[in-house]
């Protein structure tokens, strides 16, 4: 479990979705908690955890493609609550497009937020908690970082070069007392997933991300059901708790077994 009034919380990402789910699963009995995202809706998620939480909450808008506004971000944080003891880098953006396909334009943007922009994150993160000599840091990334799948080329690679950066870093860090693991979710109930399909997330589409597509090579799911955000947020809590105190460069993957673990 996480020490009651123990841990202050960074969780990028925290506007809607994954992010927000695991924001509000870490304010629970933590001392303090920031919420970033680029999209200003973080504003109301972190209103709506404050209501719920007797530790301090922040928000603030943070671009994390942009390396000067995650270091101002950490600056002010850290002046006010010290080094994060817990720091989850959720954002991200999916930009569809078959490797055929794909647009410079979209390959860019894919790789400045989900591989840059963790770069830039668990980097400036890693070094405060080297310093301090404790922390644990978790990064989002996703089942399709190691499974090929038609039409999100440029996510699949910029998720892959995420998570090659982040067991580098693990590797790095663990000397000194900071550990570095992923989260790799399958289908989660987001919109960013429901923005994939011309009508959203309705029984139809369901039943095909359960039963899976042969033709785009593309397994179902055996526990036969799509994850919901807190699915996800539950295993990070346990990845930054000191239940998992010995466990570090691990990819645990929440997806119902629809990539066999492989």
């Amino acid at each position: 479990m996480i020490d009651s009034g123990a841990r202050v919380v960074v969780v990028t990402g925290a506007a809607a979705g994954i992010g927000a789910a695991v924001a509000a699963e870490l304010a629970d009995g933590a001392r303090a908690v920031a919420l970033w995202d680029r999209d200003p809706r973080v504003h109301d998620v972190a209103r709506e955890i404050d209501a719920h939480t007797a530790g301090a909450v922040h928000a603030a808008e943070v671009d994390v493609a942009d390396r000067e506004l995650v270091s101002e971000a950490f600056d002010r944080f850290g002046a006010a609550h010290g080094t994060p003891d817990v720091v989850v880098h959720a954002a991200g953006v999916m930009d569809p497009g078959a490797a055929l396909d794909i647009t410079p334009e979209a390959w860019e943007r894919s790789f400045a937020v989900n591989a840059t922009g963790t770069m830039h994150v668990t980097q400036r993160a890693a070094r405060d908690m080297v310093a301090a000599g404790r922390g644990a840091i978790v990064v989002i990334t996703s089942n399709a970082a190691s499974t090929p799948r038609l039409g999100m080329a440029a996510y699949c690679a910029s998720k892959a070069a995420a998570t090659a950066f982040a067991r580098a870093l693990a590797l790095q860090v663990a000397p000194h007392g900071v550990r570095v693991n992923l989260v790799s979710p399958g289908s989660t109930n987001t919109s960013m997933l429901s923005g994939l399909y011309a009508d959203g997330l309705d029984e139809a589409t369901r039943a095909g991300l359960l039963d899976g597509d042969p033709e785009a090579y593309r397994l179902g799911i055996p526990l036969r059901r799509i994850a919901e955000p807190a699915d996800i947020a539950a295993a990070i809590r346990f990845l930054v708790s000191d239940d998992a105190r010995h466990i570090t460069m691990h990819d645990l993957r929440v997806d119902g077994g629809a990539t066999l673990d492989m």
